[in-house]
């Protein structure tokens, strides 16, 4: 791009797990003596059988066979008619819904977060202390690497959108770090996480030229054309206006690179933006083939640029 904006459950147990129709004794249910009873209760098998039970002839464990709601096969796991209930096998957990590790690079010990905007330090309010803590000194990171390393400036605000995904703040902070850093489709994802859950326009611009750098330049048109760009101010106006028109240069359409960026904004010289927008307009025209105008529009911008941060000077005597 050529200008791009800086910037188990179980059923209920029954009152008694047990049926009411459990055999009783005349004393406690059991024999008297270590010996078999030489009249056994009628209602419970023989312990003078001359042969031993098989195996399959067995009551299955957790109680006698005969006795209603007992398991028949304990391979069969409990049936529905076990008053305890039916309770399925269980199943592995859906490793997408697992939130993964990250890495949480160091932060500076005299890093203590209160150096964040007092609005900024507001939003966090809604966390325990101590995540807001963590979450605001990454998010000092982000602006204290910014420009001087810009990948471990994206790697902590990952880390303060991992403490803090659902706040507006924390994930257009990270969609900014992740775009400056060139990764544009988690910037991309992160500016969209952001609108959703505030509604707040102003990143569109930026939005936009993530679709540039992905190479889906009319996605991009798209979004310099939705409703959404009314509702902008004036800056980022201006922005999504240098936006679509290297969208269009990408198209191989420079006149019309060179016509989205015709406003009467170009004659102003007291904004910010005002020499961002000259220089995106004279390189239009120089793409364009237009040497003469290009030259002539690189000299007023190289009037709103006494400190040189641009190459407009050098470009208006080429």
């Amino acid at each position: 791009m050529e200008e791009r904006p800086r910037n188990s459950d179980r059923p209920a147990r029954p009152s008694s797990a047990r049926p009411s129709s459990r055999p009783s004794s005349s004393a406690s249910g059991r024999p008297s003596s270590g010996r078999p009873s030489s009249r056994p209760s009628s209602d419970r098998p023989s312990s003078s059988s001359s042969r031993p039970q098989s195996r399959e002839e067995r009551p299955a464990r957790g109680g006698r066979s005969d006795r209603a709601g007992a398991t028949r096969q304990v391979s069969q796991g409990r049936e529905v008619n076990d008053p305890r209930g039916f309770r399925p096998a269980p199943q592995e957990r859906d490793q997408s819904r697992i939130r993964p590790r990250i890495f949480e690079p160091d932060i500076p010990e005299d890093v203590t977060g209160e150096e964040l905007e007092k609005s900024v330090r507001a939003e966090l309010l809604s966390l325990s202390a101590e995540n807001a803590k963590v979450v605001a000194r990454h998010m000092v990171c982000v602006n204290l690497y910014m420009d001087v390393d810009p990948e471990l400036s994206h790697k902590h605000a990952v880390a303060a959108a991992h403490h803090a995904g659902r706040l507006a703040v924390v994930r257009e902070t990270a969609g900014y770090a992740a775009y400056r850093a060139g990764h544009y489709e988690i910037a991309l994802k992160e500016l969209r996480a952001s609108n959703r859950i505030s509604g707040d326009v102003s990143m569109w611009p930026v939005m936009a030229d993530c679709e540039r750098g992905l190479g889906n330049p009319l996605k991009a048109l798209n979004l310099a054309g939705s409703d959404e760009v009314k509702r902008l101010a004036k800056p980022e106006e201006i922005e999504m206006r240098i936006v679509a028109s290297g969208a269009r240069r990408d198209l191989g359409e420079f006149d019309a690179a060179v016509v989205t960026l015709q406003c009467r904004e170009l004659k102003n010289e007291n904004e910010e933006w005002a020499l961002r927008l000259r220089y995106a307009y004279a390189d239009a025209l120089d793409a364009a083939g237009r040497k003469d105008e290009a030259r002539e529009w690189f000299g007023k911008c190289a009037d709103l640029d006494p400190d040189e941060l641009t190459d407009a000077l050098e470009r208006s005597q080429s």
